[in-house]
């Protein structure tokens, strides 16, 4: 019978160092890449000395440079509110019954700053802690749209129409109030699974949970808002003229083309009104459907209201959510813009 022969633990050991050696380590993926640019660096210059390339170049920049402050203030005060506000807090505020807990919970939005990627997890602890499912998703579609940063963002966005800002508050709160006395009167409770994990780690201490708050929330969001600005520059620079007067020039058109942008661009809110305001070509009223439409539904927030409420709550809450934010978004544009 042929016995089985068992390599040496120094074998084993070598072979592993063999392996980690022949892995692509991240600083040998830095000089791959720093000298690729460098074999290259003629074609790159010449195609970066394109007109075309320096218009986009131009618009990139300035909605990143314009966009960054108000993305990290943004990120910061809602891993704030997140990690050291208690969720009881919101539960004694409300009012007891439901109809007036909606527009209380909405208003709450506008003092309370939090970008959609901080609501979500709180409106999951509001639920969780007692709060009408109601009010609930009133405050989680009307913090990230109508808090003193994105207004003020918005505001700085667009110098010469102030008016914008008054049009997105009021849109974005009866939106987000009608969404919640909507749940209240056909919402079914097997609709919506409770959330069953905390807003933050309780492991950790308050601190640190901070911390990781802030730094996964900056990558997150700001991950989305290169590519914003990308899209928004490409639409300037690339995209012909004629194409954009023609969907800019319909009004239906229009607001349904941003409306669609907004869902799959999922820029973060403290960000988002500085890629509007760069869509020069569409109206006052398609770039107001963009920022209304953006903070309550787009795709990561489709799959957050699924992870945290269950898919047959975001299949139901997200298309009823986009039908209401287009269509008030449209109505307020007409009268206030």
């Amino acid at each position: 019978m042929a016995s089985t022969r068992t390599a040496p633990p120094e074998q084993h050991t070598r072979e592993g160092e063999a392996e980690e050696a022949r892995r692509l380590t991240s600083p040998l993926l830095l000089t791959l890449v720093l000298l690729t640019a460098v074999m290259f660096q003629d074609p790159v210059r010449r195609a970066l000395a394109a007109p075309v390339m320096q218009s986009w170049m131009t618009v990139f920049v300035a909605v990143i440079v314009q966009a960054l402050p108000f993305l990290v203030l943004g990120v910061l005060l809602s891993a704030a509110i997140v990690v050291f506000v208690p969720p009881s807090f919101f539960a004694r505020a409300l009012p007891g019954r439901t109809a007036l807990a909606v527009p209380v919970a909405g208003a709450a939005g506008a003092v309370l700053p939090g970008c959609e990627c901080a609501s979500v997890p709180v409106a999951g602890a509001l639920v969780r802690r007692g709060v009408a499912p109601a009010a609930a998703l009133a405050f989680l579609l009307s913090a990230p749209a109508i808090n003193p940063i994105v207004l003020t963002a918005t505001a700085v966005a667009f110098p010469d129409d102030p008016e914008m800002v008054l049009a997105r508050f009021v849109a974005s709160l009866l939106v987000a109030c009608a969404m919640g006395w909507l749940w209240q009167r056909l919402g079914r409770g097997d609709w919506l699974r409770l959330p069953a994990r905390p807003a933050h780690d309780g492991d950790r201490g308050r601190g640190a949970a901070f911390w990781g708050s802030v730094r996964h929330d900056v990558m997150h969001a700001g991950g989305f808002l290169v590519v914003g600005a990308m899209a928004a520059a490409t639409l300037k620079a690339v995209v012909p003229a004629e194409w954009l007067r023609a969907a800019a020039g319909n009004p239906v058109l229009s607001v349904l083309a941003l409306a669609a942008l907004a869902v799959l661009l999922s820029i973060c809110s403290e960000a988002d009104a500085f890629v509007a305001a760069s869509l020069t070509q569409f109206s006052l009223t398609a770039r107001l459907t963009f920022l209304v439409v953006g903070p309550m539904i787009d795709l990561k927030l489709f799959a957050m209201q699924a992870g945290t409420f269950g898919r047959a709550f975001a299949l139901r809450f997200a298309p009823a959510t986009l039908a209401l934010a287009v269509a008030v978004s449209a109505l307020t544009g007409a009268v206030l813009l």
